[in-house]
């Protein structure tokens, strides 16, 4: 039977062999199935519950949006409330370049909307190269409301342009105060990486622009405020539902000056087209009264970004309008420098008051002939007459018998050649020659013949207007120094407190009373009888003062120098350093009139009619002039 089967092709089923294969898969796939589910139970307790914080955050930032909102700039103004510098909003026309796929057809297509000019384009351009690729760059500032109204219609053609609302700086005094206020600028690359390096750059969030120079720059963190912030909740296309919560912005302080406005201008105005700079100084207290380098420029070209043909005129116009002289213009003091030098002889013993010497018109040293302003000379010369005349020769002598270091040393204590530590960036410490100074300088020893030019101002002295003025306010202050500051409180805006700049006192100088009295004395004998008696006379108060005349270019000896031949950029710098009243001086001051000749021709008149308004409240009829009959410096 068997056999059969087999024949027929039958075969006897193993069911104990298939139930168990079908088993073992059936278990196989329960473990996968069991392993694949523990894995996503795992991955599920990994991302809902270990990294729950984050996945949550990343949500929430897909739901919410955080604005920054930027706060008002703080104001600055005068001491008497004349607005320098402040804030207005408008509407801009703004590029993101990295949204914009052939850039310069888009703005072709926009100026057949808006009015886009060649110099706005020129100033994009700049802004461009400046910035980051994913920036939004302003094309077009201050739009008016027909020009938001045509944009609005066409924006679904302009991809990667927007409108946004922004805060403008002003300056409505001008070129006046551009080097003093100073202006704010668009935030480069380098300010990114200075604000980071400092930790503020979170409080910059939204922030386009920052301070440049002048106070807008030292006072950056009073003026800026605090950066506010909104949550607001956004759809799937990133439009704004609703606003969740709001931190607002802290405004930035107020700046309320020393300064006075209506005196700066006079002072202004009084140069006229003429190239210069002068610091009026508070002996008591340091307080800057006016801070004037002509010419200026006009510090709103900055604000919106300033085209490359703007800059280049101010970059290469011969006047250096971009240059702030009182700060940093350094020029030899001429014979300013004469009181300052016989208060070194007093100190050192050199000389008494009624010590004189005979002035023959020259001075020989080394087979070199230093010649005097006055021909044949001025006879027997005591120290107040060497002051009031600006004997040459006198200190010629006078520089010989001091020595160069002697100088030196005594110099540096009135603040010549350092930093005066004015609130102000960008200040030049000038140079205060000495034997260590050349040897550090040129690898070159100190020749005895150099000293002779020091002792009346001239050879490597060069100091700013600024110090000038710092030492004749300590003078008249009898020897008491004050740091220069400009600002005179800064102002919370919504507390309404101030911090007032205390005076500060840097050094009293270790001189006699009846030494700075002798030089006090001769330097009223200047305004008297002297080389600044002409601009002086006639005046209601009783004033003391130096006149000064410093080379521009060197003369060859034998040779006389004759103004109307050299160059007008290579003629004299006119200096004229005073303060008054003399019983209790309110205000000092030092000018330069560049390439102006005799000091008392054409700073001493400038000084005046300063005197004039700050004392008496008197307003010039006219801008001071060059007296063409004075000759002495």
């Amino acid at each position: 039977m068997s056999e059969l089967m087999i024949n027929q092709g039958v075969e006897l089923r193993n069911s104990q062999l298939e139930i168990y294969h079908f088993r073992w898969r059936l278990a196989v796939a329960t473990g996968f199935v069991i392993l694949m589910f523990a894995l996503l139970f795992v991955r599920f307790f990994y991302l809902q519950v270990v990294k729950y914080e984050h996945y949550h955050t990343l949500a929430e930032a897909n739901r919410i949006s955080i604005v920054p909102i930027v706060p008002n700039r703080g104001i600055i103004v005068d001491r008497n409330g004349v607005v320098l510098a402040h804030n207005y909003s408008a509407y801009t026309l703004e590029i993101t370049p990295s949204k914009v796929e052939n850039l310069t057809a888009l703005i072709d297509d926009l100026t057949a909307l808006i009015d886009i000019s060649p110099k706005d384009r020129r100033r994009f351009t700049k802004l461009l190269e400046e910035s980051r690729n994913f920036e939004s760059l302003p094309i077009r500032t201050r739009l008016s409301d027909e020009e938001i109204a045509r944009f609005a219609v066409n924006r679904y053609r302009f991809p990667g342009v927007e409108i946004n609302a922004r805060l403008f700086r002003q300056y409505p005094q001008g070129e006046m105060f551009s080097h003093v206020v100073g202006h704010i600028g668009r935030i480069n690359q380098r300010d990114l990486e200075q604000l980071e390096a400092d930790d503020r750059l979170s409080n910059y969030r939204g922030t386009a622009y920052l301070g440049k120079t002048g106070l807008e720059y030292s006072y950056e963190r009073f003026l800026h405020g605090t950066t506010g912030v909104e949550e607001v909740e956004v759809d799937s296309a990133g439009r704004a539902v609703r606003s969740l919560s709001r931190t607002p912005p802290v405004s930035g302080n107020n700046l309320v000056l020393k300064l006075d406005a209506k005196l700066q201008e006079m002072v202004y105005r009084a140069f006229g087209d003429r190239r210069g700079a002068l610091v009026a100084i508070e002996p008591e207290t340091g307080g800057v009264l006016a801070f004037v380098s002509t010419p200026g420029f006009d510090p709103n070209l900055f604000v919106d970004g300033i085209d490359p043909q703007n800059w280049n005129e101010l970059n290469t116009s011969l006047d250096r309008p971009m240059v702030n002289r009182a700060l940093a213009g350094t020029y030899p003091p001429g014979s300013t420098f004469k009181p300052f030098m016989a208060l070194a002889a007093l100190f050192y013993g050199k000389r008494t008051p009624q010590q004189a010497i005979s002035d023959p018109g020259q001075f020989i040293f080394g087979g070199h002939v230093f010649r005097d302003d006055k021909v044949g000379g001025h006879g027997l010369v005591d120290m107040f007459k060497s002051i009031v005349v600006s004997c040459d020769t006198y200190y010629y002598v006078l520089a010989n018998d001091l020595g160069i270091d002697n100088i030196s040393k005594f110099m540096a204590k009135i603040g010549f050649g350092s930093r005066t530590g004015i609130d102000i960036a960008g200040e030049s410490a000038g140079v205060l020659p000495s034997q260590e100074w050349k040897m550090r300088r040129f690898k070159q020893k100190w020749y005895a013949g150099e000293t002779i030019s020091i002792g009346i101002g001239q050879g490597y002295n060069s100091y700013t207007p600024l110090q000038m003025a710092s030492a004749i306010a300590t003078l008249a202050n009898d020897g008491v120094m004050f740091r220069p500051h400009i600002v005179n409180y800064v102002e919370n805006i919504t507390t309404a407190e101030r911090k007032f700049i205390e005076p500060q006192p840097l050094r009293t100088l270790d001189l006699k009373p009846e030494h700075i009295a002798v030089v006090k004395n001769a330097l009223v004998g200047v305004n008297k009888e002297g080389t600044g008696a002409r601009a002086f006379a006639g005046a209601e108060y009783e004033s003391a003062g130096k006149t000064g005349t410093s080379q521009v270019i060197a003369i060859k000896q034998g040779e006389k120098y004759v103004e109307s031949r050299v160059q007008e950029r290579h003629r004299d710098h006119a200096l004229f350093i005073a303060y008054a009243p003399t019983d209790k001086p309110k205000i000092a001051l030092a000018v330069v009139v560049e390439n102006s000749g005799f000091g008392a021709r054409a700073a001493a008149p400038i000084a005046r009619q300063v005197f004039d308004y700050y004392l008496l409240g008197k307003q010039p009829a006219r801008p001071a002039r060059e007296d063409d009959s004075a000759s002495a410096n």
